[in-house]
């Protein structure tokens, strides 16, 4: 009960976050926040397994997993907003400013993936899971890394909508979350 509690109090920040495009399936938004839903809800479950057998192989594989997260979407972010050149006049609602690009960005991580902050969200996925392996939580973080590629897809068509040919030619180029595989 103190799970769903815990669960139902830090939601209401990812609702708030998340109010613009929860109810538009047509927006990587929709899916990103069920997405975030399915990240919280293995980090309430797996909290108490944090420290446990820190030198494990699960959590040697989780803290990998969960340090290249962290690397990943600072990089991210950092190169979106600073080669990006966000800015609020992109009438699009359902992106959050530092969305709000109006230039491509595909130099920095963004010359290797076109999704680094999402492939952030799977590798804390699966960072967070590997803390204590569950049929359930495993079945959970599969579900939020294909609501997550879902996102990814709908991202890029948004992008391909607002950017054209050039977009196109990018994605030719790069691969979606794993730098020369994927």
């Amino acid at each position: 009960m103190d799970l769903l509690i815990f669960f139902l109090i830090f939601s209401i920040p990812i609702v708030i976050i998340s109010w613009r495009t929860i109810f538009n399936i047509n927006t990587h938004g929709f899916y990103r926040f069920f997405a975030w839903e399915s990240i919280l809800w293995l980090a309430i479950n797996n909290y108490r397994f944090w420290f446990d057998n820190p030198f494990g192989l699960k959590q040697i594989i989780s803290w990998i997993f969960l340090f290249y997260s962290a690397g990943l979407i600072f990089l991210g972010i950092f190169h979106l907003i600073k080669f990006g050149k966000p800015n609020k006049s992109r009438d699009e609602k359902q992106l959050f400013n530092m969305e709000k690009t109006t230039k491509l960005v595909d130099n920095g991580i963004f010359k290797f993936i076109r999704h680094p902050i999402y492939g952030s969200l799977i590798f804390l996925t699966w960072g967070i899971c590997f803390k204590n392996l569950d049929l359930v939580l495993l079945v959970i973080s599969m579900l939020s890394t294909v609501l997550l590629f879902i996102t990814a897809r709908f991202d890029e068509k948004e992008c391909v909508a607002y950017f054209g040919e050039k977009y196109i030619n990018y994605m030719s180029r790069s691969k979606m979350f794993i730098p020369f595989i994927f």
